[in-house]
């Protein structure tokens, strides 16, 4: 048994919950182990849709324990509303199957409030947040005040630092953003709502992951974004505030950076990215709409609408190596099926010189030009096909191309958005795998 872990190698959005929803067939657990509800999940399940946040993808099979890790941030009130939508379409849901590590901080309204009260006031570089108070929870946690599961656990503790955590809100939103105050006795309350429902779902979370790896139990690891909104080595400031890559694994959910057997690296077959920040293949042109329209390309969190373009090999390359990435799924291949030409950016012309590398500053990335090598389409449907060997030549030739550069097998290819549309090849750990 192995400890699995799947990770976005471009902007988020890659599919991972459809790759998630593939590998938990044959897991035991399925954890979360960063980020919050800004997250967007979708699985397709013959005709139904399911678009998950904070639960883990796992939840769709029965026997599949689910963990939120100590590295999410929770908002209870999404949370219960989660669970509830998912019971009303007939998903088993209880403290058995889910748990939500007593260490994982908590979203307050407070932090939702400053999440859009300092997106509105910047002049210039809006960071396109979702709103939802993740960046300023991850702040609070940093900065040594934020209230974690625990807290909520502990009554007084909890009405204490909730009191003095708002008192000091308050002076922040009336000063400085000219807002109005918020009420403590009415959150306090809110939340005092939550406690005895989230009780049950909650315990050592860590522990429970480090048992189940000792007794040969098969885990699988999601993550949210994707490596290039990584805190650290995205592209700053425009990136989430958690670490997205395979390194946020052991801070996340608590097990030794060292039981990670394997990393999965999703990609889609083509460029997106939401929000503010560069992107430097992004067509915006109606190339560009094309794509976003073919590909359905609306945020499933927020319904932004996806900024499009080509595949990027030196974004994806840089992620590739940062995770040590040991297998690859490509993600929404059909999208290009009635393209003529497809197009690769190699390397970047960054202020007259040409890089492969990817580099920190926002600026030289916002200034790269792509340098692209073209490549035929292959104008024919692909959404029935099982086997690699069945693509047209075309898409086979744009497989083999993305395997030899980023010199990582691609075992897993995407050709529709339902389950059975996918080529599943050498890999023996998922059930269903021809081992070719």
């Amino acid at each position: 048994m192995a400890v699995t872990c799947v990770i976005g190698v471009q902007w988020g959005d890659e599919g991972k919950g459809k790759v998630v929803d593939l590998l938990a067939r044959r897991s035991d657990f399925v954890v979360r182990f960063q980020g919050g509800g800004n997250a967007g999940h979708t699985v397709v399940v013959g005709r139904e849709k399911y678009v998950l946040h904070l639960i883990p993808s796992g939840v769709l099979h029965p026997g599949v324990r689910c963990v939120i890790g100590n590295g999410v941030v929770v908002d209870p009130a999404q949370f219960f509303q989660e669970i509830a939508d998912l019971r009303a379409r007939g998903i088993a849901i209880d403290g058995g199957n889910l748990h939500v590590s007593e260490r994982a901080h908590l979203v307050l309204p407070y932090h939702k409030l400053q999440d859009r009260l300092a997106e509105s006031s910047r002049s210039r570089e809006k960071l396109g947040t979702t709103g939802r108070g993740i960046g300023p929870c991850y702040m609070d946690k940093a900065a040594r005040v934020g209230l974690r599961v625990a807290d909520l656990l502990n009554p007084p503790r909890f009405a204490d630092r909730l009191r003095a955590n708002v008192e000091e809100k308050n002076k922040l939103f009336t000063a400085v953003y000219g807002g109005e105050a918020l009420d403590a006795a009415a959150v306090l309350a809110e939340y005092e709502g939550h406690r005895e429902r989230m009780r049950p779902f909650v315990c050592d979370t860590a522990r429970l992951l480090q048992e189940a790896s000792e007794a040969g139990k098969e885990l699988l690891l999601e993550g949210a974004q994707g490596t290039l909104l990584d805190v650290d080595f995205g592209t700053y400031p425009f990136v989430t505030s958690s670490h997205s890559d395979a390194g946020g694994v052991a801070a996340g959910c608590g097990l030794p950076a060292r039981r990670v057997d394997r990393v999965v690296g999703v990609l889609k077959a083509y460029t997106t990215r939401v929000g503010s920040g560069p992107c430097p293949t992004e067509l915006k042109d109606a190339q560009g709409v094309d794509l976003r329209e073919k590909g359905e390309e609306y945020g499933a969190t927020t319904g932004r609408p996806r900024r499009c373009g080509w595949f990027d090999l030196v974004a994806c390359r840089y992620s590739v190596r940062l995770n040590d990435v040991d297998v690859l799924a490509v993600t929404k291949l059909d999208v290009l099926d009635h393209l003529e030409t497809l197009r690769v950016a190699v390397a970047y012309e960054v202020r007259g010189e040409r890089t492969d590398h990817f580099p920190a500053d926002v600026d030289a990335l916002e200034e790269a030009r792509p340098v692209y090598r073209d490549f035929a389409g292959w104008r024919r449907p692909i959404g029935g096909i099982r086997r690699r060997v069945d693509l047209p030549a075309a898409a086979r030739a744009y497989l083999d191309f993305l395997e030899e550069s980023l010199e990582t097998p691609i075992q897993l290819v995407s050709v529709g958005s339902e389950r059975d549309q996918t080529i599943v090849e050498g890999l023996p750990w998922i059930s269903g795998s021809s081992g070719a």
